[in-house]
């Protein structure tokens, strides 16, 4: 059989996960999407709206499409990511993004079964890794690969939450595998150990509070709401996936060596990240899926972990970043020197109120003596 073929060939590709769907497995996708996109909790990731036609169902963006393999690899970080909460000079970087990028890595075992399967079966086909417009978790389990928790990440019953999602949509009429059930049962794990209280119900993201959205997909300022509860939260968050039960059975060894973690991106120092320019910033988080929120972003975030330290050391290199070219930066070390040295802050105001941007202005105005002190 052509399916039980398919699945092999995945494993030996590197995939610990592989189902298949029928491309109009998913109805409720398109309602879903639309309620949420209502509702403006997909923040400033407009993309997510301008293309809602072709993310509502695969046969949306390809009409031709008759089936969808889904498809999973494992990135389960060896040791807890929350072990590092308690550390105030380093920062916390999502276990997925430690290592290689899983675009690249996907992307190139993806099109390595394409290859094959043309060869074997022939059909027209489409390889998918995140950036495209496809809604990857609904259709991982309408193809079995698990359920989509209360997190609204996907569970597996084998993986737990460390799966990333990769799709072929094909032509072929393949038979679709068994959907998978929603297991999650009166646990709430995962919402009560939201820092940011993201989840206004279960299985419901306001990704506008979501650590994960604020630290990467925004280009904004965070806003002040969330700051303290970063902590020293860098690049994403775990802490959702990390408290999940079902973790129990996800053995690192299935994680793929790709992702295995860098040495530099396991806990990077504060005091590195702050001192990041433009060309430090792509040699460090070369390779990495963290090169594409630029230096900016980085620097912004870093400043924000700087601020809930409480380390005094950091001043300096604060007070220095008040000068840099781009405002959300700016902005983000008036808040961090606030938070570290309020009298050094005062000073600073009184000949730097008059910034030229007015988000920056605007942090100088809400300067007011704070007291320090890292999240638990």
């Amino acid at each position: 059989m052509i399916e039980a073929a398919i699945k092999t060939q995945a494993a030996a590709l590197g995939f610990v996960a592989c189902g298949i769907a029928r491309a109009d497995a998913t109805p409720r996708t398109a309602e879903r999407l639309r309620h949420w996109l209502a509702e403006g909790a997909h923040g400033s990731m407009i993309w997510m709206e301008e293309r809602e036609g072709h993310r509502a169902s695969p046969a949306g963006l390809w009409s031709e499409v008759k089936s969808v393999i889904a498809l999973g690899m494992s990135y389960a970080p060896p040791a807890d990511p929350m072990l590092l909460a308690g550390e105030p000079r380093v920062a916390r970087i999502a276990s997925y993004a430690q290592g290689a990028d899983y675009h690249d890595v996907m992307k190139k075992a993806l099109k390595a079964l394409a290859r094959w399967m043309v060869a074997e079966a022939g059909g027209d086909l489409k390889v998918f890794v995140d950036t495209a417009p496809v809604m990857e978790k609904p259709l991982a389990e309408a193809a079995g690969l698990g359920w989509q928790g209360k997190h609204t990440n996907l569970v597996s019953r084998d993986h737990g939450s460390w799966l990333l999602l990769g799709a072929i949509y094909t032509t072929l009429e393949l038979a679709p595998d068994r959907a998978g059930e929603e297991r999650c049962g009166s646990c709430d794990a995962c919402q009560t150990a939201c820092p940011t209280a993201a989840f206004p119900s279960p299985f419901r993201l306001d990704a506008r509070r979501c650590i994960s959205y604020l630290t990467i997909e925004s280009r904004a300022p965070i806003p002040h709401a969330f700051r303290a509860a970063i902590g020293n939260r860098v690049y994403g968050c775990d802490d959702c996936l990390a408290v999940c039960p079902w973790n129990k059975f996800a053995a690192s060894a299935s994680a793929n060596r790709a992702f295995a973690q860098r040495a530099e991106l396991a806990a990077p120092y504060v005091t590195d990240l702050l001192a990041l320019d433009d060309a430090a910033f792509r040699q460090v988080f070369s390779g990495s899926p963290i090169k594409r929120i630029g230096r900016d972003r980085m620097v912004r975030n870093a400043l924000i972990v700087a601020g809930n330290s409480g380390d005094r050391r950091l001043v300096d290199q604060v007070v220095g970043l008040l000068d840099d070219a781009d405002p959300v930066v700016r902005g983000a070390a008036v808040w961090a020197l606030g938070r570290l040295d309020v009298e050094r802050a005062l000073a600073e105001q009184a000949v730097r109120a008059d910034d030229p941007d007015e988000s920056v202005r605007e942090e100088w105005r809400l300067l007011t003596p704070s007291v320090a002190v890292m999240p638990a």
